[in-house]
């Protein structure tokens, strides 16, 4: 993906030509197209390409060889031709080497781009390119991958060939829906009209019509049976010529050519567009001075956005630029996943949205009970959906508040009940959990932010020198103890080996006992960020630190009225604990929840953005039986008054179980593995309960991104520091002016990754403050990190 240019050029029209099926007449549309544009009596000229990517059966039968007897020489290409006329997986097995999914790209892409630099170009000719599949849309290509899924990453626009055949109806309706699904636009359908009883062009051109896409009916070619190869020429060349200059052939071209100047339009103003009537998040539009300012995406697939280019070249409008951010963090399966939108069509088709307030469906219900079990926390026994992380911990804080205030007796309404947290942390933008934050820069302005609470320092992990070292905040060392370095993460996650923990034990009391004990301050719940503090700057805190807070605060006493401890393990203690894993849960962090880490069962935990993959907004905050206790009454006002007109809303809950299902395979699978293995350094150490007797241990902490790289960050003159953890990269950048969200210092980096060189892969990344992180998808290929982290590498270099 990383080597494409994209699917757009200003003066070469590219169409890939798909089939409902094998035998339709691709080829014959490919050459009556050609034919078409050469004849074309209009004030532009067209130069003639077709390009078969794959090919099957003997060199004398080679389409290439058909279009340009016919087409009137067009230049023709075939990049890869396999002997067998069979199925290119088969072909190319037999024939001993199979071409990646890539590399096939990887050419046509060549090709297609060196037509569009093609020099000189003569004046008022443009270049127009058929590209023409093999067998039907979903027919696979020479590693067995669907083509429809092959030729994706480009996206050029289709003519899809209708069948003309008995059954001709329902497969070319199946494939333009198989197309439509995974993001192509179609930009016109070709029914073959053969006279034939059936008169599926009659009804394909109706009913495509209606759906706003393009239907044109051309004739069949004539019956060549019984003719000899001399008269079948004949025959051919005069239906060519004859019908490559009728109507229909002509709407067609002028189809092809307005959808092309349409795109190129559309493309050239949307950012102005955009200036003129968006209000974007996160932004000073103060800042945007210009409409190129503003990213412009075409499409996005994998990893990889295709944006548009702001300077005029003549190669491609569209450059790919790796998705840093993970699309802010909800991207788990790729872009444009094909596994993902076939489950969002069938839950569309089956239920659209049905209510869900004393209702139920099986996506809901099926999602509920998987995540009870898999969570592993034993303590949680109910599921509570919303639409987003905000709303998640809104929901949240409203069950720990209401728990802590009914078994303590306290009055919320008239009461002032706080939060314990930490510095740094941030739980969403709603009012509610915007007030369990301290003041920052994206609450202190809210008119009715009032921010409720006390937010602990907290020591912090990086790898500096290449090294991993546990620091406390500046001048809190009697608090908290010196700076601690460590050879490995697993070392800093090794609770029984540290000796830190009585410090923690002792500054964490000391704290409660001011607030609660001096100034009489009322807590109702814990809430946190497991690991790593996302929006607050990417702050990885110590999580023995976390964990002891935990553990202080389920045995501190909170009111002269609490309870004993009740011996029932799974009923909260001291304050009910909420987890905020709406960043770090779902294996972001490399596993499937970030509590794992700190060996910790919340009585809340909070998940979203991973959970359908990166498909459709949807949350759940799940609690304990105690929790959902405190909401039990006679009276609906004691129940918790809550909720979305979408909530559980079935697509998103279908797309969830599809999403999780597949990371749980890539959580078993090779490819992970493997990551784990490069960060592990021995042999039999246990892990997860089990004994791995590989020749290298899987590590217990580990990260996509190479332990190599990661060292070298951490040696480089302008970093600070560096954290990886599962899928996130973060690099502190030196900033003498001070840190935090108000630094500048990482924005040359990140306009640097972005703007690349001439064999760069660009890199769309975020930054907090003087932090760069990139962030990986589950599905991520190791290729592409690594070219990544090699850009990262020399662009630091370059502006040191």
């Amino acid at each position: 993906m990383s080597e494409l240019s994209g699917g757009l050029w200003r003066n070469l029209i590219a169409i890939q030509i798909y089939g409902a099926n094998t035998g339709v007449g691709k080829t014959v549309a490919s050459t009556l197209l050609g034919a078409h544009f050469a004849n074309r009596k209009k004030s532009t000229k067209y130069n003639i390409h077709y390009i078969k990517p794959v090919s099957t059966g003997p060199n004398s039968d080679r389409d290439d060889n058909y279009v340009k007897l016919y087409a009137r020489q067009p230049t023709v290409s075939t990049l890869f031709q396999f002997d067998d006329p069979v199925s290119p997986h088969v072909a190319a097995r037999r024939f001993g080497h199979v071409p990646t999914d890539g590399a096939v790209l990887a050419r046509l892409n060549a090709e297609l781009d060196k037509i569009a630099h093609a020099t000189p170009k003569q004046q008022g000719f443009k270049d127009i390119t058929f590209v023409e599949t093999a067998g039907g849309v979903l027919s696979p290509g020479p590693s067995g991958t669907p083509q429809a899924d092959i030729y994706r990453p480009l996206r050029l626009p289709v003519v899809l060939i209708g069948d003309h055949r008995l059954g001709g109806i329902a497969s070319t309706i199946s494939a333009a829906e198989s197309l439509l699904m995974r993001g192509y636009d179609i930009d016109a359908v070709v029914c073959f009209n053969d006279d034939s009883t059936f008169e599926n062009a009659q009804y394909l051109q109706q009913y495509f019509d209606k759906l706003g896409v393009g239907a044109f009916q051309l004739p069949w070619i004539p019956k060549l049976e019984g003719v000899s190869r001399e008269e079948e020429t004949h025959k051919m060349k005069q239906y060519y010529d004859t019908n490559s200059r009728q109507e229909g052939a002509s709407l067609l071209g002028d189809r092809i050519i307005n959808r092309h100047m349409d795109r190129l339009k559309n493309m050239s103003t949307m950012a102005s567009r955009t200036q003129s009537a968006v209000w974007h998040p996160f932004t000073q539009h103060k800042h945007i001075e210009k409409a190129d300012d503003i990213l412009v995406f075409d499409s996005a697939y994998g990893d990889f956005f295709q944006a548009k280019h702001t300077a005029k070249s003549d190669g491609s409008l569209l450059y790919p630029a790796f998705d840093g951010s993970a699309s802010w963090w909800t991207q788990g399966l790729g872009h444009g996943n094909p596994q993902l939108s076939l489950a969002a069509a069938y839950a569309a088709g089956r239920y659209g949205h049905v209510m869900f307030a004393g209702a139920t469906h099986e996506p809901a219900l099926t999602l509920a009970e998987r995540l009870l079990k898999d969570i592993g926390n034993p303590r949680l026994t109910k599921v509570f959906y919303t639409d987003n992380g905000s709303t998640a911990l809104e929901v949240g804080i409203k069950m720990g508040l209401r728990a802590a205030c009914k078994r303590y007796d306290w009055d919320g309404s008239q009461e002032n009940i706080g939060v314990l947290g930490l510095k740094g942390s941030y739980h969403g933008d709603t009012i509610g959990a915007m007030d369990a934050s301290e003041p920052c820069v994206y609450n202190k302005k809210v008119d009715w932010y009032r921010g409720r609470g006390y937010w602990f320092d907290f020591p912090t992990v990086k790898m500096t020198q290449g090294r991993w070292v546990v620091e406390p905040p500046a001048g809190m060392e009697n608090d908290f103890g010196s700076a601690q370095s460590f050879d490995s993460l697993d070392e800093v996650f090794d609770f029984q080996s540290r000796t830190s923990r009585q410090k923690y034990e002792q500054y964490i009391t000391s704290v409660l006992d001011d607030l609660v004990g001096t100034q009489g301050r009322k807590f109702g719940t814990l809430l946190m960020e497991p690991i790593i503090l996302g929006a607050g700057g990417m702050l990885f805190v110590d999580p023995l630190f976390q964990r002891t807070l935990v553990d202080v605060v389920r045995k501190y006493t909170f009111s002269p009225t609490s309870s004993p401890i009740p011996e029932d393990q799974a009923t909260w203690t001291g304050l009910p604990v909420v987890f905020d894993e709406v960043f770090t849960g779902l294996y972001r962090l490399g596993r499937y929840t970030a509590a794992s880490f700190l060996d910790v069962h919340p009585d809340i935990t909070c998940n979203a953005k991973l959970l359908t993959g990166g498909l459709l907004p949807l949350s759940v905050t799940v609690a304990s039986s105690s929790i959902f206790e405190a909401f039990w009454g006679d009276e609906k006002s004691d129940a918790l008054l809550h909720g979305h007109s979408y909530t559980a809303h079935a697509i998103g809950c279908h797309v969830a179980n599809t999403s999780l299902s597949e990371m749980d395979n890539l959580h078993r699978g090779a490819e992970w593995r493997a990551y784990k293995e490069a960060w592990g350094r021995e042999a039999g150490v246990e892990r997860d309960g089990r004994v791995n007797s590989g020749s290298e241990r899987e590590a217990a902490s580990w990260s996509m991104w190479s332990k190599d790289t990661v060292t070298e960050l951490s040696n480089h003159a302008r970093v600070e520091g560096v954290i990886a953890l599962g899928s996130v990269l973060a690099v502190t950048l030196k900033d003498l002016a001070g840190s935090g969200y108000t630094s500048t210092a990482a924005l040359s980096l990140r306009d640097d990754l972005l703007s690349g060189g001439d064999e760069d892969i660009r890199i769309h990344s975020r930054v907090l403050g003087n932090v760069l992180y990139l962030m990986a998808s589950m599905t991520s290929k190791r290729d592409d990190l690594r070219a990544i982290e090699k850009v990262l590498l020399r662009k630091l270099d370059e502006v040191s």
